[in-house]
This record gives structure tokens, sequence and C-alpha cells, in this order.
């Protein structure tokens, strides 16, 4: 009798909407991944309540979970081969200026291999951001970032979810308070930290721990989250990303905009690779070619732009293509810089294989940051060790990296002293207060991130490649229940790409969303999709083909 009444309730709907229902290609089960909950207890809980909603529109919804490895490798390579996928994207710093997300996450430039790996599609948002790109007047490229966020709320090329409360904990009786470095956007677990931390006693390693394994520990290789704690403790940049969001000098003593499309960078006297070598500016040089050689697919977009490299003495000279607005951020200073004297046989051996520099581990990492590689224990440890030779030593003595999937493992070794500083808890944050009420060396400090959460849509695939359907499950969706049920309250609702954390370019527009199966259940039938026997059916004429 249900069926039979949600079913009355859908023609009307599509006769209100001035459509009359025809026999069409009903849905095909639809794939929707999470990892599991035990890792990621937030993300699975919010993809059930996602599944839950969808099928209260006559969708067959299968979540299927699998650990982060399993996920990423089909998502990432074999782009044609799912639905939608429970996502994120980290608050790195150089995420900081916009242009990372909104060019790299929706131009089309970067669907085949790099980060717009949903393979959308739309040739006013391409031209768009490209323009975002060689505006050098704030105000005017404000406009144009707002621009394009208002684009992706009408696309729904993705379900954005939430900007989540970066929610950490470190014991006061190891770390000195004052040495914690609260990162705008990005919260207190970041490099800054790490070479700030000030030992309040005897204790001088900083041992923290993460839910999921490291994958990779190469410099043109962007693996993951907990993959780039490390890039970015192991290789130095031209600059990087200041706690207060704006680009400041680093392995770089000096720039200077000869024009909009030339700029000299001189790099720091003294440096050393950890092996000893000094670092040069031919091998600045060749970090960036190697970016941009094809053999670094996720790099090449920030380096796309340079058309040439010039070096004199400690200067490097790099000329563009067009005039870059962001380009201190999004590649001076999201460059890894890398040794040619052992990188340049590697990118040349890799050319005569079937893979690329992604795929090479090198036995000893070697970069010029300020910890030094020690060892790395598969699915258990990651240890390095300060640089006594770098420009900005940290005080600490090793940085100790746990892999620790189950959350609560993770908080009872907090609790045990096992691990120091709590980098990494996908579980409920308010259970981090409880504990920091128990004990009151431990300090919890939670900041809104410039990261987010969404689920993926391939628009490979039907239905998802339709604007009507994607819209209509993001609607379907209110995401306060996200907020409350998945993330405890440690969280912002978001309809945009672009954080509220970043209040210059945030479009809070995107913010006004209506929600609501019902909402939903109209939207699909004034776009022609129908109910029969209570499962969904495509519009008339619609035929559903898949590789």
């Amino acid at each position: 009798m249900q069926s039979l009444l949600r079913a009355t309730a859908w023609v009307a709907l599509t006769a209100a909407a001035g459509i009359m229902p025809a026999m069409a290609d009903p849905i095909r089960t639809i794939n929707l991944f999470t990892r599991p909950q035990a890792a990621q207890p937030s993300e699975y809980q919010f993809v059930e309540l996602i599944a839950q909603e969808w099928r209260k529109l006559g969708l067959d919804v299968n979540v299927q979970v699998m650990p982060w490895e399993q996920m990423s490798e089909i998502v990432w390579f074999k782009r044609d081969q799912w639905d939608t996928t429970a996502w994120q994207m980290v608050g790195r710093p150089e995420r900081s200026d916009p242009d990372e997300i909104v060019f790299n996450l929706f131009h089309t430039s970067t669907a085949e291999k790099g980060f717009n790996f949903i393979g959308y599609n739309n040739p006013a948002y391409d031209a768009l951001v490209e323009k975002q790109r060689a505006e050098l007047d704030p105000e005017a490229r404000k406009a144009l970032v707002r621009e394009a966020q208002a684009i992706l709320a009408a696309d729904q090329p993705n379900m954005m979810l939430v900007h989540p409360k970066s929610t950490y904990v470190y014991n006061a009786a190891v770390w000195k308070p004052e040495s914690v470095v609260d990162q705008g956007g990005i919260g207190i677990r970041n490099t800054w930290t790490y070479m700030s931390l000030d030992p309040a006693g005897d204790k001088r390693d900083i041992v923290l721990n993460s839910s999921d394994t490291v994958r990779a520990i190469n410099p043109l290789y962007i693996s993951g989250g907990t993959d780039s704690w490390i890039t970015e403790l192991l290789w130095d940049r031209l600059m990087r990303v200041g706690p207060d969001g704006l680009p400041q000098l680093w392995a770089a003593s000096a720039f200077e905009w000869i024009d909009t499309t030339t700029i000299k960078v001189t790099l720091r006297e003294g440096m050393k690779w950890h092996d000893g070598q000094p670092v040069t500016a031919e091998d600045v040089k060749f970090s960036f070619e190697a970016a941009g050689s094809g053999e670094a697919p996720m790099y090449g977009p920030f380096v796309r732009n340079i058309t040439g490299i010039e070096t004199s003495g400690n200067d490097i000279t790099f000329k563009l293509a067009n005039p870059s607005a962001a380009f201190l951020t999004a590649s001076l200073a999201k460059i890894n810089l890398i040794p040619k004297h052992i990188w340049e046989p590697v990118i040349e051996d890799q050319k005569t294989k079937d893979t690329n520099a992604e795929s090479y581990q090198e036995a000893t990492p070697i970069g010029s940051g300020p910890f030094k590689f020690t060892s790395w224990t598969a699915n258990e440890e990651v240890v390095l060790s300060a640089n006594a030779d770098h420009f900005n030593k940290p005080k600490a003595d090793r940085w100790i990296l746990r892999i620790v999937p189950n959350v609560e493992a993770a908080l009872g070794m907090l609790k045990s002293g096992e691990i120091n500083f709590l980098a990494d808890f996908p579980g409920d944050p308010s259970v981090l207060n409880a504990a920091a009420a128990a004990d009151p060396n431990l300090k919890v400090v939670s900041t809104v991130d410039i990261g987010f959460r969404y689920v993926a849509f391939n628009h490979r695939r039907a239905p998802f490649n339709d604007a009507a359907f994607r819209n209509a499950l993001s609607a379907a969706v209110d995401r306060r229940l996200i907020v409350g049920a998945a993330f405890k309250g440690f969280a912002v609702p978001s309809n945009s790409v672009v954080s509220p954390a970043l209040a210059f370019w945030h479009n809070e527009e995107t913010g006004k969303m209506e929600t609501g199966v019902d909402k939903a259940k109209a939207m699909l039938a004034a776009a022609g999709y129908t109910l029969e026997g209570g499962k969904l059916h495509y519009p008339a004429g619609v035929t559903e083909t898949l590789k």
C-alpha cells in the first residue's frame, strides 16, 4: 500500500510538471563507496544517512565499504568504473588560495589524469577559472572566484557536505602550549607546529597518529593527506604558506616581479640536501621541469603556465604564458624541491616504461627539509629525525607517525602517553573534550577547515552525467543532519568548495539551498524521471549503456 501511495504521489508530481510518465529503463543499482566505520566513523555514518535519503527517491543504493587503498585505486586510476564515492579534500596550506580548488578540481584539462577525476566538463566554467588565474586585481579576481562557486552550486558536479572543524589534541605536559601554531583554516596539525613544538620536559619526540596508511613518500606524487604530512617535512619549497594563510619566503630569500609574466626568485644560500650535497639553482629549475615533464601528472597543472626557466648564480627566473595571481601560492609554495643528481636518472628511466615517476619509491627519500627520513615500516610507523643543518631547525628530536586504523585505539594511546599529539581522530570530537576534562594536560583545539568532505559523482557514467539528477540527489539531504549526526556539531554545512574560513573568497550565497526528499522528488519529476513500482526510471527515451 505504501509503495502504491508513493507511486501515486510521483505520478501527481510528474503531472504537475506537465510530464506524462512513460516506461523507460530503470536506474540500475548505485554503488556508493565509503571507508570502514572503524577507520572513518563520521564518513561511514554520513554515507549511510545519504543512502537512506536516496532510497526514498526510488533508488537502489549499495553502500560498498572498502579500505582507503582500494578506494583510491579504483576512483583515481579506473575513472570509468565507479558510480559515486565519499571523498575529501584536505586543508593543505597552499589551498588558502582558491585557485588549486576551483581550477584543478574542475577544469577539463585535469580530467584525464589529474584532480578532475569526476570528469566534469563545462566550457563556460573553464573560461571563467582561466580568467581568474590571470586577474591580478584582488577585488576583480574575488568576483570571478565567487562566480565560479555559483556555477558549481547550479551544476552540482559533486555533492558538497561540510567543512569539518579540524579538532586535534596535544599533551601540554610534553609540549609548551605557546609553541603550538594554529594555522588559519588548517588547525594545529601543520608543518609550522612540527617545527616549533618546544619540549616542556625530557620527552623530545613528536609522536602522532594517522588512521590512514602511508601509500608513498614521493615528492612528485600527491598520494594522500597523511602522505603529504611527511612530504612537507622532507622537501622544501621556494615559498611556504604562513600561519596567516599568505605565502612567505622559505627556500627563496627574495623574489621580484620583473613584469606581469616574469618573476625572479633568489635561492637561499647555504642549503644542503640530506645527503650533504648543496642545493643549487639548477636543482630548483630541474624540480619545476620534472613536475611538468609528464612523469608527474598530478603536479603538471601547477607548472603548466611556465614557458621558460633560466638560472644565473642563485637566481631563478620564471617566464609565464599568462599573468598568474596565484603563482606564489599555487606554484612556488606547491612544488617540492628535489635533487637533480638523484631524480634526473629516475625521470629518464621512467620515460622508457609504462609507469611514471609517481610510482617510484626511493629507498631513502632525500630532500632538504627540516626533517630527514629515518625509517618506514609499512602499515606501522614512519620515523623522521630533525635536520640539524636546516635554516629552521626543529626543536623536537624526532617526528614519529604511528598508523592506528582504529579511532578508539588512537584515543587510548593518547591517554596512556603512547602518542602525545592526536593528529587524526575521525570519531566523535566531543569525546576529546571529555578526555581533556578528565586530564588537564590534554589540550583540544578546533578550527574550521579549508578542506571539505563531499560525495563525488562520476560524470562518465549515467545517470550522474545529468545535472538535473545530480541536483536532485544533492537536494535530498539536509546538510544540518550530516553536521549533527555524523560530525556531532564539529563542522559547518557547505555547498561550496571554498571554505567560509576564507572569508574574502567564499560566496555565502551558495549556502542558500533548499533541501528535502519532497524537493528532490519534484526536481526529478520535472526532469522527466518516473517512479514505476517503487523504482526510479530514466526519462522516456533514455537508455543506459555502461562500459
